[in-house]
Formats: C-alpha cells, sequence, structure tokens
C-alpha cells in the first residue's frame, strides 16, 4: 500500500498540474452529485456528502463547483451514476481494486479492461481480490498540523484504531462504522481534513521490480487517469530504488 501511495504522489508531480487539478475536480464532483442522489444534500445528515466537500475544500476547489454538484444531485440530472467495483490482476500477480463512479457501465468496463490487458493484467470476478483486503475508514491531516504524539493522543480519544506517518500526511484508520465520529472529533481539534474516506488496506503485500514495476505503474496510472475512475488500489510494495527509477 505504502509504495502504491508514493507512486501515485510521484506520478501526480509528474503530470501536468492543471490536467490532474481538473480531473480532481471532476471526480469529487460526482461524488458529491452521487452522495446527494443517496442521501439529500444536507451534509449534517449526509456522512458521504459531507466527507466529499470537505475533499473539495481541501483541494481549493471554487464553492461553484461544489454547489453546482449538489444542485445536479438534488435536482435529478439527466446523468445517472452508477457505483461498480472492479477487481483484477496486474503483472506479477498484484492484486488491484478500481472504484468507478459511471453513466455508461459498457464504456468503463471496456476502458478498465483494455488497461489491464494493455499491460499484461487481467480482471477477475467480484470478490476475487477484495477478500485479502480490509475495507476501514482513513482520515488524513498534513504533517504540518500536529506533531505525531498528538495526532495519535487525539486518533485514540477519537476512537480510532491506529495512527501512522506517511511521507506527507498522518494516517488514521477506524473501523467503516466509526469513520464519521472520528472525523467530527479530530475536525473539531484540528480543523477540516485533508481527507476522510473508506479505503481498502491489503492483509499482505506482494514486492514487484524490474520490468513488471514499469508494466504495474503504467497500469495504475492508466486506470487512474480515466474520468469514470474515482479510486484506485494495489497490494504492491515498492523499494524506493525501484520508485526512483521509474520516478
Amino acid at each position: 500500500m505504502a509504495g502504491h501511495s508514493k507512486f501515485a504522489n510521484i506520478m501526480h508531480r509528474k503530470g501536468g498540474q492543471d490536467k490532474r487539478r481538473a480531473q480532481a475536480f471532476t471526480k469529487i464532483a460526482r461524488e458529491i452529485q452521487a452522495a446527494v442522489k443517496l442521501g439529500g444534500s444536507d451534509p449534517a445528515a449526509n456522512p458521504r456528502l459531507y466527507r466529499a466537500m470537505a475533499a473539495g475544500r481541501a483541494i481549493n476547489m471554487p464553492k461553484d463547483n461544489i454547489q453546482r454538484a449538489v444542485d445536479r444531485g438534488a435536482g435529478g440530472a439527466e446523468e445517472n451514476l452508477d457505483e461498480i467495483r472492479y477487481e483484477g490482476f496486474g503483472p506479477a500477480g498484484v492484486g488491484v481494486i478500481v472504484e468507478c463512479l459511471t453513466d455508461n457501465r459498457n464504456r468503463t468496463a471496456g476502458e478498465v479492461r483494455a488497461a489491464f490487458t494493455k499491460s499484461g493484467g487481467n480482471l477477475g470476478e467480484t470478490n476475487s481480490v477484495s477478500f485479502l483486503w480490509d475495507r476501514v475508514g482513513e482520515v488524513r491531516y498534513p504533517l504540518a498540523v500536529a506533531g505525531e504524539d498528538a495526532m495519535l493522543e487525539a486518533a485514540i480519544e477519537a476512537g480510532a484504531d491506529d495512527c501512522a506517518v506517511d511521507e506527507e500526511a498522518h494516517v488514521v484508520t477506524c473501523a467503516v462504522n466509526a469513520l464519521a465520529d472520528v472525523t467530527k472529533a479530530l475536525a473539531a481539534r484540528f480543523g477540516e481534513p485533508a481527507t476522510a474516506k473508506f479505503v481498502w488496506v491489503p492483509k499482505t503485500t506482494i514486492p514487484v521490480e524490474g520490468d513488471a514495476a514499469q508494466s504495474l505503474a503504467r497500469l495504475l496510472s492508466t486506470l487512474d487517469d480515466l474520468d469514470d475512475v474515482q479510486s484506485v488500489y494495489s497490494n504492491l510494495e515498492m523499494s524506493e530504488a525501484e520508485l526512483a527509477r521509474i520516478a
């Protein structure tokens, strides 16, 4: 998981900043729209919408963009977004989970399948990968917000299960049904988090290097760039040397 996180950060820095920013806005707008359709337009009563709007604010998404997404969801826009999860295997047998929001299942399935095929991987059946992962809540804060001990203490008091530090953030994890309460408790102390969402965490990771690492990097990058894809997870483990080579 850590290797994938570092790889994603490298690819985001390499990609055009404006393009990445626009893609991020589009993905969050879709999440806001889907959240409103399912749970209403009041973020205080709709935890999913609350998290999506917070994610938008964290990357300086304009208020008008956020409001338009809310209005589209509340107004019964013609675009009907379906949530789909694809699971498959990349090079070296690395498991990959792809979460999508789409208005065209056939288009999305074709694009995701093509990405796997071109990188030497293949799609699997539902639960062919996810049974080896845990579904948890995750809250992220920039490192500058607090010291490691202070964040750990706050996370424990909020009811979280764990608190770790990666290269860019404090990462607080909790049970899925505790995410809303943990997020609100931490927000009261540190302000809005960078992200607060459900994520997939692999129980084991697979070391990858050489040509397989290059192919896997291409697969994850291609999937992440698809408009219908919201999140991509893998259980790769990549050394610092391999990450530097890809970068």
